[in-house]
């Protein structure tokens, strides 16, 4: 999630952003992208040459303790080594999660991976409803022709009102914009 930061000189306003969690697509096509994913603070890369190394560590001190008669260190080590591993698992298997929305011309896609599921719906934008699922700080559930998908986890809920608000926006410019296109077609004009 990124916030808009102003860089022009004091005293000066700059226009905000249209997007404070999507952005546009560089063509002008039309279509927008929000990219909601987890805060990870560290790649699975860094996360396995962490544990390599806490496992060289590890294994290192039991052997001068083997060595030294205490033989009871190393199965400790062993069930040591095998609960970090399957806590830092456990973390590594989320940490790619995220949400994809892509708005385009004609449809809405929605994307959503959860550990090793992929869940993907389309809609069609002039169908979708934005709203929140219980209340203002619940997941954002986007509906219309029969189906449905909760989004926003990776979002803190203090900011979801302010996204299914951006959905809702988009959502609006896009109709105005077929309608202008469609108008532009039947007067003639491409």
């Amino acid at each position: 999630m990124s916030a808009f930061i102003s860089t022009a000189p004091l005293g000066y306003r700059s226009a905000p952003a249209p997007f404070r969690f999507g952005r546009e697509s560089a063509a002008g096509a039309g279509s927008v992208q929000w990219l909601l994913k987890r805060n990870c603070s560290i790649a699975p890369r860094q996360l396995l040459a962490f544990y390599a190394s806490f496992m060289l560590l590890s294994l290192g001190i039991a052997a001068i303790f083997w060595l030294q008669g205490a033989v009871l260190v190393v199965p400790f080590a062993g069930a040591e080594l095998l609960a970090v591993g399957a806590a830092l698992l456990a973390y590594a298997r989320h940490a790619t999660d995220r949400e994809t929305i892509r708005l385009q011309p004609g449809r809405l896609l929605v994307q959503r991976v959860h550990g090793s599921r992929l869940e993907e719906v389309e809609f069609a934008p002039s169908w979708v409803r934005v709203e929140p699922q219980s209340g203002d700080r619940s997941l954002i559930e986007l509906s219309g022709q029969g189906r449905r998908i909760a989004i926003g986890r990776h979002v803190r809920p203090e900011l979801r009102r302010q996204l299914a608000d951006e959905l809702r926006w988009a959502l609006r410019r896009w109709q105005g914009r077929v309608a202008t296109d469609e108008s532009r077609i039947d007067n003639g004009n491409p």
